[in-house]
């Protein structure tokens, strides 16, 4: 049987840089943020959800399941990928790979260089040089066995906020990725909206 795998798209956060609202909702090249990651992950995975706090019915177009955080004040990107791993228990879905809202730009080949750099317990990380040709870890894209959700939440509700503490204790891999642009870019400000905008032009 063919693993399913589904993925989450993380917009939970505040987006205070940005002066709140939902950053995925910003466009570049005449289009929203999220619906870029929307096209790019869509054919490398068999389902999507999405994690979002807040009212639901402002993503009601997309068809997708709304996750809320499965844990309150706002701990961070994991919290989300707990909510889509619980998803998943209940979906036949074995594991979950997580993107974010505010990056356009991520791999074509993000799902299947993680599941060739996937660890012991089929966890992995993305990876991803930055300015200066460094290669830097990219917590929020990684993929994240169900079977790991419930040493998840007990992290989690044990005050745990930095992923890659967690995905270290588990021998988590790492796919390297690189592109002409950085992949892992992500809009936090109305500067890197701008600086979105250009990058998008290459791929007109």
């Amino acid at each position: 049987m063919t693993e399913r795998i589904a993925g989450v798209i993380l917009a939970g956060g505040k987006a205070t840089r940005m002066g709140g609202g939902d950053k995925g909702m910003r466009e570049i090249g005449g289009r929203r943020l999220i619906d870029h990651v929307i096209e790019r992950l869509t054919p490398q995975v068999s389902a999507i959800v999405l994690n979002a706090n807040g009212d639901p019915a402002r993503f009601g177009e997309f068809g997708f399941p709304v996750l809320p955080d499965s844990l309150p004040d706002y701990p961070g990107p994991l919290a989300g990928v707990l909510a889509a791993l619980d998803w998943a228990a209940e979906h036949n879905v074995s594991r979950v790979v997580s993107v974010a809202a505010d990056t356009p730009f991520f791999p074509h080949d993000l799902v299947g260089g993680l599941k060739k750099a996937a660890g012991p317990a089929g966890l992995a990380l993305a990876a991803g040089p930055d300015e200066t040709g460094r290669v830097q870890r990219q917590p929020t894209f990684g993929l994240w066995p169900v079977a790991l959700r419930h040493d998840l939440r007990v992290a989690l509700e044990g005050g745990l906020r930095k992923i890659v503490l967690w995905t270290d204790q588990h021998k988590a891999g790492q796919a390297v990725f690189s592109a002409a642009h950085d992949p892992f870019f992500n809009v936090n400000t109305p500067e890197d909206l701008a600086a979105a905008e250009a990058i998008a032009k290459t791929f007109a």
